[in-house]
C-alpha cells in the first residue's frame, strides 16, 4: 500500500511493511545519505516535525511509526525493544537501504541501541537522544514522574498538563509546546499500544552489551531532563568507546522543542564527520 501526502515540506512516499504479525508505517523524505528516525513512547513519526525538515535538506530521512501507535498496527502486547528494532530493520529493508545513520529519542534511543547491537552491519552511525540503557544501572526518574507517565489519560490535554512540566524546560515558549500538543492530540495512542510499549521499556536493558557497539555514536541529552535523568547519558557514554556526549543547556526531555537550534547544530556537526 502506498500513496503520496504533503506534510507542508515536500511530497512524501508513504508505504507500509509487514513484520512479525504487524503492518508498520514508514515514509521517506529528502535525498542523500539515509538516516532512520525512531520516535519514543506513544509518539508517532510526526513528532519529528522540527528536526526532519532540517535534516531532509541534506539527507534522506526515513521515519516509522513504532508498532502500537499512529498508522502502524496495534497487535496484542507486551512488545519488546528487540521486536521493535526488528520492525526498524524491516523498514530499512523495504526502503532498500543497506546501511544508515540511526537516530532514536527516548524509547527510540533504546530501540536504536538494540538495533546497533543486533544489526551492526546496517549502522553507519548512531545518535541517541534522551535515552538510557535500562537495567539496575539506570538512573530512574522520581516516582512522581513515573506515576504520571504510566497513568496515560484519555484526555490528551489533561495528560499534557500533568506530564509536560517534567519533559519541557520551564523557559520554553508555551506556543512551541502547544505546537507539539496539536500533533500529539491528533495521534493520541491507543491505550493497549501505549502500555505494550511501556512494558517493553521496563523489561529491557543493554548495559552489559553496550561495549559491543562500535559505530560512531553521539549522545544528546537535555541538562534538566526529569523523565530520563541526564546521568543516564554518562552511563551510556562510559560504555560506548569513543562516543561523544553533548548535554544541552536549558533543555529537558524534548530537547528538540526546548532548544532546536543547538540540537540541530550538534547533530549536523556529528553527522557531517561520518
Amino acid at each position: 500500500m502506498s500513496g503520496v501526502a504533503d506534510k507542508g515540506w515536500v511530497s512524501i512516499h508513504m508505504p507500509f511493511t509487514q513484520n512479525a504479525g504487524a503492518k508498520i508505517y514508514w515514509d521517506s523524505l529528502g535525498s542523500g545519505d539515509p538516516i532512520l528516525l525512531i520516535m519514543g513512547l506513544g509518539w508517532t513519526s510526526d513528532m519529528w516535525f522540527r528536526t526532519r525538515p532540517v535534516l531532509s535538506a541534506r539527507y534522506r530521512t526515513i521515519a516509522l511509526d513504532n508498532r502500537g501507535v499512529g498508522r502502524s498496527d496495534v497487535p496484542p502486547g507486551p512488545y519488546s525493544i528487540a521486536l521493535m528494532a526488528s520492525d526498524a530493520l524491516a523498514v530499512l529493508d523495504e526502503a532498500h537501504v543497506p546501511r544508515a545513520h540511526i537516530f532514536g529519542v527516548s524509547m527510540g534511543g533504546m530501540i536504536a541501541q538494540e538495533f546497533a547491537l543486533q544489526y551492526p552491519a546496517r549502522v553507519r552511525s548512531l545518535v541517541l537522544g534522551c535515552s538510557y540503557a535500562g537495567g539496575p544501572t539506570a538512573v530512574r526518574a522520581e516516582q512522581r514522574v513515573l506515576d504520571v507517565l504510566a497513568k496515560r489519560a484519555d484526555d490528551p490535554d489533561e495528560y499534557g498538563r500533568a506530564l509536560n512540566p517534567f519533559i519541557y524546560h520551564s523557559a520554553t515558549p508555551p506556543e512551541r509546546i502547544a505546537e507539539d500538543m496539536a500533533i500529539r492530540r491528533q495521534w493520541w495512542p491507543d491505550p493497549a499500544g501505549f502500555m505494550a510499549q511501556l512494558q517493553a521499556i521496563m523489561a529491557w536493558e543493554c548495559y552489559s552489551r553496550l561495549p559491543q557497539i562500535s559505530a560512531p555514536t553521539l549522545i544528546l541529552h537535555g541538562e534538566s531532563d526529569q523523565l530520563i535523568p541526564p546521568a543516564n547519558a554518562d552511563v551510556i557514554s562510559n560504555r560506548i568507546r569513543g562516543s561523544q556526549l553533548i548535554r544541552i543547556p536549558h533543555a529537558s526531555h524534548v530537547f528538540s522543542t526546548d532548544q532546536p537550534a543547538p540540537s540541530h547544530s550538534a547533530l549536523f556537526a556529528f553527522l557531517s564527520a561520518q
